[in-house]
């Protein structure tokens, strides 16, 4: 067996050395008739402005609106760009075009998505823009885009994303250089919209725009002379810490808020607990913050994420082939994103088939094997395979409570893609648009264990402490959100990276979030905590895209928070515990409970399942005096968990049912062969 391990580890090094070497796509900026000569100026307003009606969304009232492709600048890239659709804010007719200096107390945002490759438009047109596709295919007005209240531009970044171009060997190296490009595409774009460089600036976006933008702000605060005026910044659900941090650590805090996820089960749960005391996750929270900073986690690499990511590059290398050829002969929109939509559920589906493996036969006291310290994928594992809805093939680490599967398409590619559609947004023709795809960092496929992004940047957590400073020199504000629902980027992972960096001349919160917010129908929408100028909002019953989740709430949000000043969670004095807005201790919890409701179905939700009460409330007794401290479970209960492991099986099921499989480890052995198979399937190398 060890031999045959071997082999196969050297066969899928080879494939990733060999995928490595594929060359990323190029791509460039198409000269529309009307655009002007010489350098970027007002200018080229005119020639950037929205026609309208846009094809296709005849009787859709919209505001002004700018689209098209910016330059970065940058020296021996002549085509690396980036491409932005900007709207008006409502009823503001003329307010992005405005001469320099007016309208000096009129905000504006910027929305950044992540990915890292994910486009801005994604964002437009599903999240908080002004149109939304549905998954029919057809466009509604969303009310409650966040230009109701201020200019807002979406934009691709970075180079190279979405509708942004960039040569073959043009792709960004690293963050610093993203941010470079960013604050050249600044420079360019208040040179074609004056009013932008004096007007209050709110940069926002979400996920690994956590990274993006501390980088950008960075870098903004190394020019002599700034571009814009930075106001504050406000990051979702956000990469901001280590991979460890954000997406390893919260899993016990996950499984808190959905014990659906393994069925409610107490010894799987006590599995899990100890897996993550002995990987170092179990981090202790004060408020204040004693001791020092957080020893760095060392993320112990199991025997599975040697394959896991010689497999994941395979497709990730292959699909970005596939999306050059493509783009080469012109495939239609259509095909592309079937194609797109193929290697997600292949990668999915090969993940499902590849680890299955019960937790039965694990060593008590040691850290597993297989899986080592990637716990976030074995409490996936777990769930669809043992735990229903989401053994029906689903686990949407975005949204822990939708177990649809396939998920709902909402895909706006045929839409911008077309022609009559590209030429009103002065888009590129030389690549059709995407909603994601793999970035090549330093132009390479480069992924690697304990770097499934193949970024070689540090994470912003290791400049947090003087960033803030600066920006609190500049009067700057910062705002990290996130939604209880978040699996990919959960809450807990921001709350420690709060608690590992200094601000304000203390090292992170005084008192424990615990302040609820409302929305404007006076219901509960979260916790609110703020101090010493950085606010964290918990939003209820939203998932890692928080404004697509909860539109309403994500703008009231926006008025409140970002563009206001709410005072609602703010630290009067920390020793007293004066708090604007008090204390709710039941938020005080180390979790909050999300909903007993999981829904599951193919391509929409067809069906609800609930747990039974019993069950519930066994399960509330016993986590009410569970902690966090490394249990040592005894033989007895590691084999009960093999014996006894309760799961619903049915949504009509009365009370759970067993679903231990003793054939487990003789399974897992046989699923090093199959990946293999998979990948050189995946390849095209076997026929």
């Amino acid at each position: 067996m060890a031999a045959m391990l071997a082999t196969v580890i050297l066969l899928l090094l080879v494939i990733l050395s060999a995928n490595g070497q594929l060359t990323p796509p190029n791509s460039f900026p198409h000269v529309w008739p009307g655009q002007p000569k010489g350098p970027l100026s007002v200018a080229w307003q005119q020639y950037y402005e929205v026609p309208y009606p846009l094809p296709n969304l005849t009787g859709l009232a919209l505001p002004r609106s700018f689209a098209g492709n910016i330059p970065v600048n940058r020296t021996g890239h002549p085509n690396d760009t980036l491409f932005f659709w900007g709207f008006e804010r409502q009823g503001a007719n003329g307010s992005l075009t405005a001469p320099a200096h007016a309208n000096n107390s009129q905000p504006w945002i910027i929305w950044l998505q992540g990915g890292p490759g994910s486009s801005g438009m994604l964002g437009l047109s599903t999240e908080n823009g002004p149109i939304h596709v549905l998954t029919n295919g057809s466009w509604v007005l969303n009310p409650y885009s966040w230009n109701t209240l201020a200019d807002t531009i979406w934009i691709d970044q970075p180079v190279g994303t979405g509708f942004s171009t960039s040569d073959s060997k043009g792709y960004i190296a690293d963050e610093d250089q993203m941010g470079e490009d960013f604050i050249a595409f600044l420079k360019n774009l208040v040179s074609v919209f004056p009013s932008l460089a004096t007007r209050p600036l709110y940069i926002t976006g979400e996920s690994y725009a956590g990274t993006y933008i501390p980088y950008i702000v960075k870098h903004l605060f190394a020019q002599s002379k700034p571009p814009v005026n930075l106001k504050k910044i406000a990051i979702g659900d956000g990469s901001l810490g280590s991979f460890a941090t954000i997406r390893h650590l919260p899993v016990l805090n996950i499984l808190e808020t959905y014990p659906a996820i393994i069925g409610y089960d107490q010894d799987v749960f006590n599995y899990f607990r100890e897996q993550h005391h002995l990987c170092g996750f179990d981090l202790n929270l004060t408020y204040p913050q004693t001791g020092g900073n957080f020893p760095t986690l060392n993320l112990t690499q199991g025997l599975r994420a040697q394959f896991l990511v010689a497999a994941e590059t395979s497709v990730a290398a292959v699909s970005s082939w596939r999306e050059a050829i493509a783009s080469a002969y012109s495939v239609c929109a259509g095909t592309k994103s079937a194609m797109k939509r193929a290697d997600y559920h292949e990668r999915r589906d090969l993940e499902r088939l590849q680890w299955k493996r019960d937790i039965s036969g694990r060593p008590n006291g040691t850290i597993d094997p297989w899986y080592g310290c990637d716990i976030f994928d074995e409490m996936r594992d777990y769930a669809v395979n043992f735990t229903f809805p989401w053994s029906n093939g689903g686990f949407d680490v975005y949204d822990v409570p939708d177990a649809t599967h396939p998920e709902p398409s909402m895909d706006a590619g045929p839409f911008l893609n077309s022609l009559d559609v590209r030429a009103a947004l002065h888009a590129p023709t030389s690549k059709n648009w995407s909603s994601s795809f793999n970035y090549p960092f330093g132009s390479v496929y480069n992924k690697s264990i304990g770097n499934e992004h193949g970024d070689p940047s540090v994470e912003p957590v290791a400049f947090l402490t003087p960033l803030f400073a600066n920006a609190s020199e500049r009067n700057i504000s910062f705002i990290f959100y996130s939604g209880n629902d978040d699996a990919q980027v959960q809450h807990r992972g921001t709350e420690v990276v709060i608690q590992n960096f200094t601000f304000g001349g203390v090292q992170g919160f005084s008192r424990k979030p615990a302040t609820p917010w409302f929305d404007d129908d006076g219901n509960t929408a979260g916790i609110v905590h703020q101090e010493r100028g950085l606010t964290y909002v918990l939003f209820t019953g939203a998932g890692h895209l928080v404004p697509q989740w909860k539109p309403a709430q994500a703008l009231v949000f926006l008025r409140e928070f970002v563009l206001g000043s709410n005072q609602n969670g703010t630290v009067v004095n920390s020793s007293t515990g004066e708090v604007v807005g008090g204390e709710n201790k039941t938020l005080a919890e180390d979790f909050m409970p999300g909903g007993n409701e999981i829904f599951y179905g193919s391509a929409k939700t067809e069906g609800t399942s609930t747990i039974p009460s019993a069950t519930i409330a066994a399960w509330e007794s016993f986590i009410a005096t569970a902690t966090l401290d490394a249990v040592t479970l005894s033989s007895a209960s590691m084999s009960s968990i093999v014996s006894n492991s309760t799961v619903p099986t049915s949504p009509s099921s009365a009370a759970p049912s067993s679903t231990g499989n003793p054939n487990s480890s003789a399974r897992s052995a046989m699923d090093v062969p199959i990946i293999f198979i998979a990948v050189l399937l995946g390849m095209g190398l076997l026929v």
